[in-house]
């Protein structure tokens, strides 16, 4: 039967590209779960992360990153959704939405393997996992930061949706566009006069809702070439905070984890002591 489940779902995939309407129409499919029956990889640490370099993608490894080698080591492989990677057996078997990121904790609570996935729940559960600065233990500053985290996980889709219609629609279709270009307007002036008057989303420091929200506002420039369709620089605000977080280290390695493009990482593994382990993509 789930032989059969999915040569069903992969007839209706060849289906669906023909009445593609964008690039992305040839891997949608009305249905869900496994597509092909194929293992995931796994290297050598607690922690395996299966993702690829977009925003949702890049939340994580920054957040890995952030944490450093001395505290956490991972192995992270690259998803290739245009080839339908995340329909594979192996990564339904993580995430049964088939969504990056997806990630394996080989020790998680009580020792327990457990699959962790959404962007928003992997970046909480590494945060208390490691006990890190990123999510303070003080009560009302821990509620901040799950504010701007989790209004993050829900304003996301907006941004995409923008990217989506503006930039890899076939059909350019104007109502859409100019809702979702007007919504993503709207959001960054939340974010703007909210930093008007604190350097960070939820406060003073640093913290996970910054790197939830900054690869999303990052991709208005570099993922949709949409910088001065949506206006990006008269958010003087959140241009400075944009500066401060983009200057960070570990948010520069971070970005180009589980990235195909020039000098990125396909695949990367913490303190390999094989030179090509973690050699960036040519």
């Amino acid at each position: 039967r789930r032989e059969e489940k999915i040569s069903k779902d992969s007839d209706i995939l060849i289906e669906r590209r023909e009445h593609t309407m964008s690039k992305f129409g040839s891997i949608n499919a009305p249905t869900a779960g496994a597509r092909t029956e194929k293992a995931l990889p796994e290297g050598e640490h607690e922690i395996q992360l299966y993702s690829l370099a977009t925003p949702n993608g890049q939340k994580v490894t920054i957040m890995l990153e952030e944490l450093g080698e001395e505290v956490v080591k991972y192995d992270a492989y690259l998803i290739n959704i245009m080839q339908g990677d995340q329909f594979t057996s192996g990564f339904v078997g993580v995430n049964p939405n088939s969504k990056i990121p997806a990630m394996v904790d080989r020790a998680g609570p009580g020792g327990q393997r457990i699959n962790v996935w959404e962007s928003g729940n992997i970046l909480q559960y590494l945060a208390e996992k490691y006990k890190s600065e990123l999510l303070p233990s003080d009560p009302a500053r821990r509620v901040e930061v799950f504010n701007w985290l989790y209004f993050q996980v829900g304003a996301g889709p907006y941004f995409g949706q923008f990217g989506h219609f503006y930039k890899y629609a076939n059909e350019k279709i104007e109502y859409a566009i100019n809702r979702y270009k007007q919504e993503t307007q709207r959001l960054l002036d939340v974010l703007d006069q909210r930093l008007a008057t604190v350097p960070y989303l939820a406060g003073e420091e640093y913290s996970i809702a910054d790197i939830a929200w900054f690869p999303w506002v990052r991709c208005i420039d570099t993922g949709y070439n949409a910088r001065e369709e949506i206006g990006v620089d008269r958010y003087k605000n959140v241009a400075a905070w944009f500066d401060r977080i983009n200057s960070r280290p570990a948010v520069k390695k971070g970005l180009v984890i589980n990235s195909s493009a020039e000098g990125g990482f396909r695949e990367y593994h913490s303190g390999s002591s094989s030179p090509s382990a973690a050699a960036p993509s040519e």
